[in-house]
């Protein structure tokens, strides 16, 4: 915390709590917001997606309507019996709506006539014969009229309600001007409930006479064939099709005048008119409020699985931001420890040069034992700094591949032999021993090899106690790798301190790092032993020892 005040270093962990915090309550917000839009939109469907169901639900009938009912005017007036049960049959068995079909074959005629509609004595529309078809008639069909049998049986409203709107459309006819496809269908058909009555279509030629017929007698006297069809229909056959099965649990159809006798809060509801010749009944809609929320929850799961991948990713965001400010305190406190040791590790030997060099400077005369105690003590100092200047550039280089991994053969025995031996001569009460089995010469870099070695063997001395001072090194060639083992019998190192001696500029606070380390020494063995293509690992248990293991690729 010290070198953070001094440094002026902020973390603002506070900050990010804040923003954690703020996106937190956003997304619950956001998770609040988007259930009642889902539960809005899911209540606004519900009252218009019927007219979907609808138009499904009636393709049927536009198509019977519009296709099927306009065949009649090919027959242009001489449909039969026959002719006319076999077009039945198609309607019924294609359109089940369809419960029955009355047939009249009529004919138009310059005279009047008694069954019929006659208009200025000298125009009449009458039937012929009239059949029935469907609704469970036995037979193909049932004969309820002819002229020569007209007993018992009065010509019905259908007739007589579309040869009036016939007549009067003749006499209205301007046979000067076109008249369109859809005109003509409308004043040749009476859509009623329950029912459509149709009247075949003349051709424009006959039209033009029946408008003439109308205003005087012609001689001869001509008669037309005119076809009309009743078709009842019945609402209930209609077949329903559920285009929102998960949003509409029951669908009728029934009389618009229907009121429901439940009317729980469990349950909603609406209706819409069937169009036509059912407009005296409507399609009824009816869910449970749970069937619906169903649905409310699955159109509101995807929106809050987004809303929750744009709240992780944030909070992601958040999390790295704070692992970065974590890790940048940790470096920044790392380099700001770095400086300090470096400055002392540079200010001591600088110091001693600087006190050895004004004594020589202000002595008049130096003995010989004095030049050589002031020559080994600037010798020494100049190592120091040497030393340390080229750990720095190597460590520098090696990181950034800026050198290149030289390759000489050494003898594995004479080089750890020489290692041991300098070391040896530096610290006489360090007691080193080795091994070697499995090869005797080896391709590496030597530099290289023996900074690690060097590296490992100071390290071993400086952490163990002065009773302990022992190392023991073993070089073994084990399915073609090269091992080196470093086993000392030191302070050792605590498990949670494991992962971070490879750090660079990590130091361990113990009482034998006081007197200064700039944290590059393991930092360094590990961007060696990678640079040379190997790896190291590390083992260790407090006031135990601790043992490094090397291996190498064996190169011969």
């Amino acid at each position: 915390m010290a070198s953070e005040r001094y440094s002026g270093y902020r973390k603002n962990f506070l900050l990010i709590l804040t923003f954690i915090v703020l996106i937190s309550a956003l997304f619950v917000l956001s998770l609040f917001l988007a259930y009642n839009f889902s539960k809005k939109f899911i209540e606004n469907e519900f009252v218009s997606e019927k007219v979907k169901v609808l138009e499904e639900s009636i393709k049927p009938y536009n198509e019977f309507f519009t296709n099927k009912v306009p065949e009649i005017s090919y027959y242009n007036g001489y449909l039969d019996s026959a002719t006319t049960a076999k077009f039945v049959d198609t309607v019924l068995n294609d359109y089940p709506f369809v419960s029955k079909v009355i047939f009249y074959d009529s004919e138009i005629n310059n005279f009047y006539v008694k069954d019929g509609l006659n208009a200025r004595q000298h125009f009449s529309f009458g039937p012929k014969n009239i059949y029935q078809f469907g609704d469970f008639v036995p037979l193909d069909s049932v004969k309820l009229f002819s002229k020569e049998n007209t007993k018992n049986f009065t010509i019905g409203d259908d007739f007589n309600a579309l040869g009036i709107k016939f007549i009067s459309y003749i006499a209205a006819l301007d046979t000067t001007k076109a008249h369109s496809q859809d005109e003509l269908f409308t004043n040749f058909s009476i859509i009623r409930s329950n029912k459509i009555t149709y009247l075949n279509i003349p051709r424009i030629e006959d039209l033009k006479v029946y408008k003439e017929m109308l205003h005087k007698k012609l001689d001869p006297m001509p008669v037309y064939q005119q076809d009309m069809l009743s078709f009842f229909l019945d609402p209930y056959k209609i077949k329903i099709i559920n285009t929102r099965k998960k949003l509409y649990q029951n669908i009728r159809i029934e009389p618009l005048t229907y009121d429901p006798l439940n009317t729980s809060s469990d349950y909603v509801a609406t209706e819409i008119t069937l169009p036509g010749p059912f407009s005296d009944y409507k399609l009824y809609f009816i869910s449970a409020k749970s069937f619906v929320d169903r649905e409310i929850l699955n159109y509101f799961l995807p929106i809050a699985l987004l809303i929750l991948l744009f709240y992780s990713l944030l909070v992601l965001v958040a999390y790295l931001i704070y692992r970065n400010l974590n890790i940048n305190h940790k470096m920044f406190k790392l380099q700001y420890d770095f400086v300090n040791n470096l400055t002392h590790e540079f200010k001591t030997p600088v110091s001693v040069i600087k006190i050895a060099g004004n004594n020589i400077k202000s002595a008049n005369a130096l003995t010989e034992r004095e030049l050589k105690l002031y020559g080994k003590i600037l010798d020494e100092e100049a190592d120091k700094l040497n030393g340390l200047m080229n750990k720095l550039l190597a460590f520098t280089q090696i990181e950034n591949k800026a050198i290149q991994l030289n390759r000489d053969e050494i003898y594995i025995e004479d080089f750890i032999e020489s290692t041991v031996e300098s070391h040896q001569l530096k610290h006489p009460d360090f007691n080193v021993t080795y091994e070697v089995s499995g090869f005797i010469t080896f391709i590496t870099d030597p530099v290289l090899l023996g900074s690690l070695f060097d590296n490992l063997v100071e390290n071993a001395y400086k952490y163990s106690p002065p009773e302990l001072k022992k190392l023991h090194i073993s070089a073994k060639l084990i399915k073609g790798k090269v091992v080196f083992r470093f086993i000392d019998h030191g302070i050792g190192i605590p498990t949670p301190e494991i992962n971070n001696i490879f750090k660079k500029f990590y130091r361990i606070q113990n009482q034998y790092n006081q007197n200064g380390s700039v944290g590059l020494g393991l930092a360094f063995c590990k961007e060696l032993v990678v640079f040379m293509k190997g790896e190291i690992t590390v083992k260790s248990k407090v006031n135990k020892g601790t043992e490094f293991k090397i291996v190498l690729p064996y190169n011969n």
